[in-house]
C-alpha cells in the first residue's frame, strides 16, 4: 500500500507538470532522466482515468520542455566544437545519417532521429554545429517535439485501458514500453548496420571495376 500510495501521490501530484517540463528539458543534454518513463507512466494514468484536462497538460508539458532543452544543445553546439564533437562526429550509426540529411533535409533529420535512442541529442547539436539557422531550426524542433509528445501519450493512450488508471500499474507499464521502445530501435539499428557492412565491399568493387 505504502508504494501505491507513493506512485499515486507523484503521478496525481500538482507539480508532475513542471517537473516533467524541467525534466524532459534537461534530459535533452544529460539523457539519463527517465523523463519518457514518467510521462508514459502519468499519460496512461489520465487515460485510464479519463482525465483530458491531464492529457492535454501534459502534452504541453512535453512539447515545452522538449523545444526548451532542444534550443539549449543547438546553443551548445552552435559554440563549442570540442563539447559533443563525440555524439555527432561518430562515422556510424544515427550521427552518420543526421550529418547526410541535416544542411538539405533539416525537417527529416531532426523529426526521423528524434524517434532513436540518443538521436535528440545527436540531432539538435548537429544543427547547431553545422550552422542551421535557427529559423529553420526552431519550427522543425517544435514539429519533432509535438510528434514525440503525441507519440507518448498514444502509448498512454493504448495502456490506459489496460491499467485502468491505478498508478503503480502505469509506472510499472511505462517501464516496460520504455525499455522495449529503446530495444526495438537498437535492435534494428543493429540490423541495419550489419546490412550496410555486408554491402559496403561490394559497393567498393564496384566502383573500383569502373
Amino acid at each position: 500500500m505504502d508504494v501505491l500510495a507513493l506512485c499515486e501521490t507523484v503521478l496525481r501530484s500538482s507539480w508532475l507538470l513542471p517537473l516533467l517540463v524541467v525534466m524532459v528539458a534537461v534530459d535533452a543534454p544529460f539523457p539519463v532522466l527517465p523523463s519518457e518513463t514518467i510521462l508514459m507512466s502519468a499519460s496512461t494514468t489520465a487515460f485510464g482515468g479519463w482525465d483530458g484536462g491531464m492529457v492535454t497538460g501534459l502534452f504541453l508539458a512535453a512539447l515545452v520542455g522538449s523545444v526548451l532543452g532542444d534550443l539549449v544543445v543547438f546553443w551548445l553546439g552552435r559554440c563549442s566544437h570540442r563539447l559533443l564533437a563525440r555524439s555527432v562526429d561518430a562515422e556510424h550509426g544515427v550521427s552518420s545519417w543526421v550529418r547526410r540529411h541535416m544542411l538539405r533535409r533539416p525537417g527529416v533529420a531532426l523529426v526521423g532521429a528524434r524517434f532513436v535512442p540518443g538521436g535528440r541529442l545527436v540531432s539538435t547539436a548537429a544543427a547547431g554545429r553545422f550552422g542551421l539557422p535557427l529559423r529553420r531550426f526552431l519550427p522543425w524542433t517544435i514539429v519533432s517535439s509535438a510528434a514525440w509528445a503525441a507519440y507518448m501519450l498514444l502509448v498512454g493512450l493504448a495502456l490506459g485501458p489496460i491499467t485502468g488508471g491505478n498508478p503503480l500499474l502505469s509506472l510499472l507499464a511505462g517501464g516496460v514500453m520504455a525499455v522495449l521502445t529503446a530495444a526495438g530501435f537498437a535492435v534494428a539499428s543493429r540490423i541495419r548496420a550489419a546490412r550496410a557492412a555486408r554491402t559496403a565491399p561490394a559497393q567498393r568493387e564496384l566502383v573500383s571495376t569502373r
